[in-house]
Order: structure tokens, then C-alpha cells, then sequence
């Protein structure tokens, strides 16, 4: 759930969260889709680690009436296909590849989104309702249950601010693991698995908050730029760093042609990396995209580094959003 989804919010670092206005907001802030003045339907896909984990996201959305808007959204990020071989050697040490087989290990994301016009002109508010399913193989499956919430305003001169509260009430996962198949597994390297793993986890919340601009020039040219402040609320290496919470910059840019071809760019994810004689290093996270959009038809690709700006671990990703005012 903290990956992102849509190859334009990828391209841009992640950076919008201010002016998400489509139906991909369900998932960066649920106020934006207030902007919808139809239905849409997005599809994204990428894969991960060489190809070795797949990531899935499929979304619709559509406004009720002038006044509230509504969204639902799936993802899926799996490896599937994993060798079970805990029984490849039977008690007497046989060894008999007949006992090996496959499961897969997923992680599911259903989100319900609302958002609705505030008294106030120009501000908006939205809320996820999130289910989390969780599972690994016959091993263990889990549920999960959380809310967000975002606002967003915009100016009379075209500034747009936003912000989003994930995992408001700390998201909680309750695990339910099969013993049976756990004894499989128990003690197989000596000292190890002997004691059941602690069946809940928690998701702390996080917090974002963004500002943007879009400037046309020339009458063919566009130019939006984003800023975002990323707030997870404990202690780790992000750039700015404390013992209450952490703040990490994300900055984006569009660069767009006649609506219709989109170049795109950022950085983000920025850490103080420690090297191994003991300084510290700042890193980021590059990314850049294209897209092409006609007719009610955007097709979105992003190219980014996992992590930082080193020369492995890049990924592509490919997004198609699809507006149904086409068919009107």
C-alpha cells in the first residue's frame, strides 16, 4: 500500500498529492475526485526484483452528483510460484522431488473512497476505508482494516495544496497461522522456526502534504510542478530525521504539449545512507515518464529506480486510464 499507483504519479516522484484530480486519487488523496465530471477506469502493471514479484492495480471511479464522488480501487503485489521445499527430504533423509510444490505469497489492497465538497470554495475533503488481505500460501493468512483521510484546496491563482492522512486509526493486521503447516517448516535448520511469529501487526500513520502550480505559456505548452513533505512519525534515515518524526522531500515536474503528449520527472525518497567507512551519504530516488493521451484514453509509463539513484534495480511501469466521456 505504500508502493503508489499510476505511472504519472510515479514519473513525478509520487509528488502529487495536491493535485491528484482523476481516478487515481482513490488512492493518493480521495479529495481529487471531486474533479471527475465522468466515469473513469485505470489499469496499471510492473514487475519487480527481476521480474520476480508482480504488481497489479485496477481502479473506477465516478461522481455521484455536483457534490460527492465516489472510487474503488484493488491491489495485488505477489510472488507467485515459490518452491516449497520443506518436504523434499523424507525422515529417513530420501531425497524425492516429487514432494516439491508450489504457493504463492500476495498481498491484497481493497479501498473505498469518498469524497465530498466542503461549505468553503475551492476545498475539499475525501476518506478510504481499506480492507488488507494478506497471504502465504497454507502457511498463514491475515486481515486488515484502515482509514485515510485527505483535503484539498485551490486558490483563485491556481495554487493547489493538499494533504493526506494514511492509516489515521494505525492500521491494524490480525494473522491467523495453520499450525500444521507450520510444524513443517519448525526446526528445519536447527534453531530455527521453533516459536510461532506474533499474529498482529500494526501500520503507524503517515502524512503528506503537497503544493503545486500548472503555468501554460505559448498556447500550446504547460508546465505543472510539484512539491511534497512526506511525514512518517518515528526515527529513521530519512533526510530530516527526529525522535518524533521524520520528513522526507519528494519534487515533480509535467511538462505537457497541446494536452496530449506529457513528459514527466522527479526526486524523491531522499536517506542519509551510511557508508562503510562510517559517513554518511545522501541518496535519492530518480524518476522520469512519458504519456500520451487522446480522446479519453492516457496511456502512462514510468521508468524509476527501486531505491536510489544506483545503476540496478530499475523498474518500468505502464499505466491506461480510460474516461467514459468517450462513449457519450
Amino acid at each position: 500500500m505504500n508502493i503508489g499507483v499510476d505511472a504519472a504519479a510515479l514519473g513525478m516522484s509520487n509528488a502529487v498529492t495536491s493535485h491528484s484530480a482523476d481516478v487515481n486519487s482513490g488512492y493518493w488523496n480521495p479529495a481529487g475526485l471531486l474533479k471527475l465530471e465522468d466515469s473513469q477506469a485505470s489499469l496499471m502493471h510492473s514487475s519487480y526484483f527481476a521480474n520476480i514479484a508482480n504488481y497489479d492495480y485496477a481502479a473506477f471511479a465516478m461522481p455521484i452528483d455536483d457534490r460527492s464522488a465516489v472510487g474503488f480501487s484493488l491491489i495485488r503485489f505477489a510472488v507467485d510460484d515459490i518452491l516449497n521445499t520443506t518436504q523434499l527430504i523424507d525422515a529417513q533423509g530420501n531425497i524425492n522431488y516429487d514432494r516439491i510444490s508450489l504457493f504463492s505469497t500476495a498481498d491484497y489492497g481493497l479501498t473505498f473512497s469518498y469524497a465530498r465538497h466542503m461549505p468553503i470554495q475551492g476545498l475539499n475533503y475525501g476518506v478510504n476505508a481499506k480492507v488488507i488481505r494478506r497471504i502465504i500460501g497454507d502457511f498463514a493468512t491475515s486481515w486488515g482494516f484502515g482509514l485515510d483521510f485527505g483535503m484539498q484546496f485551490e486558490s483563485k491563482n491556481n495554487w493547489k495544496f493538499g494533504v493526506m492522512a494514511r492509516d489515521i486509526t494505525t492500521t491494524f493486521n490480525a494473522w491467523a497461522i495453520d499450525e500444521e503447516e507450520f510444524k513443517t517448516i519448525s526446526d528445519a535448520i536447527p534453531g530455527q522456526n521453533q516459536d510461532l511469529p506474533e499474529t498482529t501487526e500494526i501500520t503507524i500513520p503517515k502524512l503528506q502534504v503537497g503544493i503545486s502550480k500548472k503555468v501554460d505559456f505559448n498556447y500550446d505548452y504547460s508546465l505543472l510542478t510539484s512539491v511534497n513533505l512526506n511525514v512518517r512519525f518515528e526515527q529513521n534515515n530519512d533526510i530530516i530525521s527526529t525522535e518524533i518524526a521524520s520528513i522526507n522531500p519528494a519534487l515533480g515536474f509535467e511538462f505537457g504539449y497541446i494536452d496530449m503528449v506529457y513528459l514527466r520527472g522527479g526526486m524523491g525518497n531522499f536517506q542519509n545512507e551510511l557508508q562503510i567507512d562510517n559517513s554518511e551519504q545522501v541518496s535519492f530516488q530518480p524518476t522520469f515518464g512519458v504519456g500520451f493521451q487522446y480522446k479519453g484514453i492516457q496511456v502512462d509509463y514510468a521508468f524509476t529506480d527501486i531505491g536510489d539513484q544506483s545503476v540496478a534495480l530499475y523498474s518500468n511501469v505502464f499505466s491506461l486510464k480510460l474516461d467514459f466521456s468517450i462513449f457519450r
